[in-house]
């Protein structure tokens, strides 16, 4: 990827649905777990996911992906709201086994090729009205709502800009729904939000 466009960082919220939380059977945090993606893991669409070998559980994640228009800094809710430049469609792929093995989720989440991000659309002026849908070899395997997060996106903004300052260009990936799975080679999958896509192939390491 070019580095013109590259985020300079991706910020993630973990366990942001109920039904996800307990799907892995995993408890709804009292406040937004988070967590960073690396840069480098970035790509577009029509690129190739790739399988790490150390890895025998990767999944995919379909996420509504906020694009971040101006600093963000210790802001509350409705200048975070303000700083929003735009909507996409993101896919947190994540190493499953490692992520549970590990403890924490850096190698798990940060291989390269592990964030497929679409292009970027305005974001609507109801953000509960955002809808993520992935597909899986054009099965439909998760469909949900903002309004169905338990930490709505102005809150989230808010809440990460106490800790870290938000620059323009960052993303922050609002959480999965239920329905996440494996992917396996040669597997094409797809995640929209609103008008944007990202489409990619699944192929073995090497």
């Amino acid at each position: 990827m070019n580095d013109s466009t590259r985020p300079g960082k991706i910020v993630c919220v973990g366990r942001n649905y109920r039904a996800h939380a307990k799907e892995l059977g995993n408890e709804v945090p009292a406040e937004p777990l988070i967590f960073l993606k690396p840069p480098s893991s970035v790509i577009r669409t029509g690129a190739e996911i790739v399988l790490p070998t150390v890895s025998s559980q990767v999944e995919y994640e379909g996420e509504i992906g906020v694009v971040i228009g101006t600093r963000l800094s210790r802001v509350d809710e409705a200048d975070a709201r303000r700083g929003i430049r735009g909507i996409v469609a993101l896919n947190d792929v994540t190493a499953r086994d490692l992520q549970r093995s590990d403890g924490q989720w850096t190698r798990a989440k940060g291989f390269d090729t592990f964030c497929p991000v679409g292009s970027e659309v305005p974001a609507p002026a109801d953000l509960h009205s955002l809808e993520v849908t992935t597909r899986v070899n054009g099965s439909v395997r998760q469909h949900a709502s903002a309004s169905e997060m338990v930490f709505a996106i102005p809150m989230l903004l808010a809440y990460i800009s106490s800790i870290m300052t938000l620059e323009p260009g960052d993303r922050v990936a609002t959480g999965t729904p239920s329905g996440v799975g494996r992917l396996d080679v040669r597997d094409v999958v797809e995640v929209q939000v609103a008008g944007s896509l990202v489409r990619n192939s699944v192929a073995a390491a090497g």
